[in-house]
């Protein structure tokens, strides 16, 4: 197996992504997903001209079929394989661009879900803001300091103070009936679940802080990998709002 040790995406993490829920053996949303990734790949940068939608999407079912994934999760990568420009002194590659397909199960959702607030800003006006790349080392960072302190999910606000999302999810609050989510304008990602979630129910678009939060009847945090969960404590806060359509229009 040949190795890329100065390619684009090991030495800079130049690469896109995206979680696929499976539900049943199918993959769920997957034009949502392929959109995204093909919009997300244009703004890095990564070639995907010998990439068809329907051949993608062909693959991924077979990867399904082979790995037995009745329930679960699928990630499809793709990566930029060439040189780095600064470093010269390496292998030629056949292609610049790569496909890799992982699958797994679906996670585990604790029964008594978490949720606090991360001292890890998100800059909005990065160019990767809203973008699935594969530098998501913010995130796991930003998801292992909620854990060390005993929570599932950490939320983040941007370098505004406005609320933005979940570290590795969408979010969604509930208030005074009335369901809202951040903008794009955040800096948030623009997730397949969320958009579903958007185009389902009646829901607005904010640009708010953290306060509201903390006055919200219920908090859902939405992906492909979690489905639509509702948090059962925000910083040490019980939500027990009314309940609400959002956790019944997608089967996880």
């Amino acid at each position: 197996m040949r190795k890329f040790e100065t390619s684009n995406i090991f030495l800079y993490g130049k690469g896109v992504f995206t979680t696929v829920s499976i539900v049943s053996g199918g993959p769920v949303l997957w034009p949502k997903h392929w959109q995204r990734l093909a919009a997300n790949a244009m703004t890095v940068g990564i070639d995907l001209s010998g990439f068809g939608e329907q051949a993608v999407f062909e693959r991924l079912n077979e990867k399904i079929a082979e790995d037995v994934i009745f329930n679960g999760r699928a990630r499809l990568t793709f990566s930029d394989e060439e040189k780095a420009a600064i470093w010269r002194n390496s292998e030629q590659v056949i292609s610049n661009t790569r496909l890799h397909i992982t699958t797994g199960i679906s996670r585990t959702i604790p029964d008594v879900f978490k949720l606090t607030v991360s001292s890890y800003p998100v800059n909005s006006r990065s160019p990767l803001a809203g973008v699935k790349s594969c530098n998501y080392l913010e995130n796991l960072m930003a998801l292992d300091e909620a854990k060390a302190r005993g929570f599932h999910e950490a939320i983040r606000v941007n370098e505004r103070g406005e609320v933005t999302s979940a570290a590795m999810a969408n979010l969604f609050w509930l208030k005074d009936g009335m369901l809202f989510t951040p903008s794009l304008a955040t800096g948030c990602l623009a997730g397949t679940t969320r958009e579903f979630v958007m185009e389902s129910l009646d829901c607005r678009e904010v640009e708010v802080g953290i306060e509201e939060l903390n006055s919200a009847d219920a908090i859902y945090l939405t992906s492909a990998g979690l489905g639509i969960v509702a948090a059962a404590e925000f910083d040490g806060r019980k939500l027990d709002g009314p309940p609400n359509q959002i956790t019944k229009i997608l089967t996880r």
